[in-house]
């Protein structure tokens, strides 16, 4: 039994269930108070975009897409984002047993893990996935989903248009959800950081990939880039959920990480 442990619990969120437990109930109470909860729970989807900050930071957008991912029929989640800590070549799958969570270990998808590797020849790199920029969401996805299989693909250097031929691949199956990772800009002042920001939101509004490489700035951008790619072809509509940047917790305006989080709706004839 290969297990993929958790390398950021403790430091990108709590180690314990109970303190997990506890921020994702009051961000939906914000939620429920704030927003058409239910009109947000009726979208039909299997793709969203999250961030992966702190959950301090970016929890509460992260929650609000997850949480419609898991009012889904799914059997399997598939989160793909980007590496920060080695350099890759590609795009790396966890090919482990298990991937440990705080709410205890989601199943991984094997089945699906050697369909990519024998379809996509991707390769399992074990170096490229103490990454926090996909482990941040499982705890969520346990939360949501418990009885879901997870896949994890960890990408560095990779070419959109290939890895959005695997995106439109997991589209295909109505029982697996797909979850792109990114944060926004990085480390400019709030107005700087905002201006960037919208180059990379109205990219996501009108699905145009084109329009990333015009001034946004997110670490994720590939992802979303192919997830833009997928999204047209397979008649996605996108929602933006939620955009906020790291002051709205830290009061800091000097510094700011820009985070979003992005439902992409199904068409009609696509909903089972």
């Amino acid at each position: 039994m290969t297990i993929r442990k958790d390398a950021v619990a403790g430091q990108f969120y709590p180690a314990s269930a109970g303190e997990i437990e506890a921020m994702i109930i009051h961000y939906n109470k914000l939620l429920d108070t704030h927003a058409d909860i239910e009109a947000l729970l009726a979208l039909k989807t299997r793709a969203v975009i999250v961030p992966h900050a702190g959950y301090i930071y970016s929890g509460f957008t992260a929650n609000v897409a997850l949480r419609i991912l898991g009012a889904q029929r799914l059997e399997r989640v598939v989160v793909i984002g980007p590496s920060h800590r080695v350099y890759l070549d590609g795009v790396s799958v966890a090919d482990y047993d298990r991937y440990e969570t705080p709410f205890g270990a989601l199943e991984v998808d094997r089945a699906l893990v050697a369909t990519l590797e024998r379809d996509f020849g991707l390769h399992f790199y074990p170096e490229a996935h103490a990454e926090h920029s996909t482990e941040v969401q499982m705890p969520f996805i346990k939360y949501y989903m418990p009885k879901v299989k997870v896949v994890e693909l960890v990408y560095g250097k990779a070419d959109p248009t290939a890895l959005s031929k695997i995106i439109d691949t997991l589209l295909d199956d109505p029982m697996t959800g797909v979850v792109i990772s990114t944060d926004l800009s990085h480390y400019y002042d709030i107005d700087k950081a905002k201006r960037l920001d919208s180059v990379c939101l109205d990219a996501i509004a009108r699905l145009d990939p084109a329009e990333l490489h015009q001034g946004c700035e997110a670490c994720g951008k590939i992802g979303v880039e192919v997830m833009l790619l997928s999204a047209k072809a397979h008649g996605l509509k996108p929602h933006i959920l939620d955009y906020r940047t790291s002051a709205d917790a830290s009061g800091d305006k000097s510094q700011v990480v820009g985070y979003t989080g992005v439902v992409f709706e199904l068409p009609h004839e696509h909903i089972v």
